[in-house]
């Protein structure tokens, strides 16, 4: 194989792999040790920079953009009229090797189109992960997509030299994945979602008591969900979310939104989605996970999509003005939870500062609460901004920064 024709291979197969946003967040600590290459180490590997301001990135192709299947939403399907490719199990572990060499990379998200069928597919997939690991020592992070309908042998194996294994259910109802791509089913991806986590959980529960027992799967297993190809609203999407969270305990779901790649009738005659819609629901993941937040509490099946003017935490505290103020010095962490601008961060050190004496509006602003929210919803010593039960009033207030800045935004784009 020639170079140019390698270089055109991973042209269309980097292009191919741009639409799976579920590669971020690594997760795992894989040391290195007996003279190997790299380390995959906690603080991720992903397309975007660390909490410390570093880039970390990693080699994110697909094995092959061939595929059986015809959905609607998708680049690489069957009746799409684009230029196809395909690695060979060698071509990928020889890039991903010459790209750390070169400090291109610090690892590989591998995913691929299903071009025989399931458990083809995934052999190779566990082929590349294997010899990366076997034969040239590679310690870095490794991602692999999970095929749905592979056998759990070929799961299982993938889990012993991944990082990282995701399976993208894509389209949030059962009943719009039926429409858009109809040879697919939601069991198909839950199935061997459940296998892992039985599989992760339990492997990480022998390791507890035996320290040699193998790792699997250390930065646990993700999601994508495709947002506005289908009109499933926002409530549809976070439920979806939720019950895979608290089932099937994955580590990230990740929304993408939906870019008309397709004239197929099947999919909206609309343009992309939004981008503050895909942020709206990143958001209200973090409610859910970290903040005590339930799904109801943010959406309704009256009001089943989230406000794209406002945060979530913030349109629910305009919903809910009974709770408010908050007071300050002596409300639980759970309820300065809900206060629009104040983190977990700031929670902390709130509860450290009321130890010492009375908390103050110019003590939050060194603690890192955003102010010009939180301010409107808090009251010290009894002490309340005006505005606190007229949320007709408040929530221009609000928006004005925002559109404020959106503007200025679009000035300088």
């Amino acid at each position: 194989m020639n170079e140019a024709r390698l270089t055109e291979k991973l042209s269309v197969l980097a292009d191919a792999a741009k639409y799976d946003v579920s590669c971020a967040s690594s997760g795992s600590s894989r040391s290195n040790h007996n003279g190997g290459l790299g380390n995959a180490s906690k603080m991720g590997i992903c397309h975007s920079y660390t909490s410390d301001g570093r880039c970390v990135s990693l080699l994110k192709i697909l094995l092959t953009n061939h595929c059986i299947f015809d959905c609607a939403y998708c680049v690489s399907r069957r009746s799409n009229d684009v230029r196809r490719a395909a690695f060979t199990v060698q071509e990928v572990v020889d890039l991903t090797m010459n790209f750390y060499r070169r400090n291109y990379i610090e690892g590989l998200f591998l995913s691929s189109g299903i071009f025989k069928d399931a458990d083809t597919t995934m052999e190779r997939l566990v082929r590349v992960a294997k010899e990366l690991r076997t034969v040239h020592k590679f310690n870095g992070y490794i991602h692999l997509k999970t095929i749905p309908g592979a056998s759990e042998a070929l799961i299982h194996e993938a889990g012993l030299w991944a990082d990282r294994l995701s399976i993208n259910i894509e389209i949030p109802s059962d009943a719009e994945l039926q429409r858009v791509a109809p040879e697919k089913t939601h069991e198909q991806a839950i199935k061997p979602m459940r296998y892992l986590h039985k599989t992760i959980v339990g492997l990480k529960e022998e390791r507890a008591v035996v320290k040699r027992a193998p790792l699997f799967a250390p930065a646990g297993q993700s999601t994508q969900l495709i947002v506005g190809a289908t009109p499933d609203s926002d409530h549809t999407i976070l439920g979806l979310a939720h019950g895979l969270y608290q089932q099937q305990g994955l580590r990230r779901v990740y929304y993408s939104g939906y870019v008309p790649i397709s004239t197929d009738v099947r999919m909206p005659a609309t343009g992309s989605t939004p981008m503050v819609r895909e942020n709206r629901l990143y958001q209200s993941d973090w409610l859910l996970r970290f903040y005590g937040f339930s799904v109801e509490d943010l959406l309704t099946p009256e009001q089943p999509d989230l406000d794209l003017d406002l945060d979530p935490k913030t349109a629910y505290a305009l919903r809910h003005p009974e709770l408010y103020p908050v007071e300050v010095n002596e409300a639980p962490p759970e309820m300065l939870l809900r206060v629009p601008g104040i983190g977990q961060k700031s929670v902390r050190l709130i509860l450290q500062a009321r130890r010492h004496g009375r908390v103050r509006m110019e003590h939050l602003q060194r603690m890192g609460v955003v102010l010009k929210r939180a301010r409107y919803f808090l009251s010290f010593s009894g002490t309340a901004h005006a505005l606190v039960h007229r949320p007709d009033r408040l929530r221009p207030q609000l928006i004005a920064p925002l559109r404020q800045k959106a503007a200025q935004l679009d000035l300088f784009a």
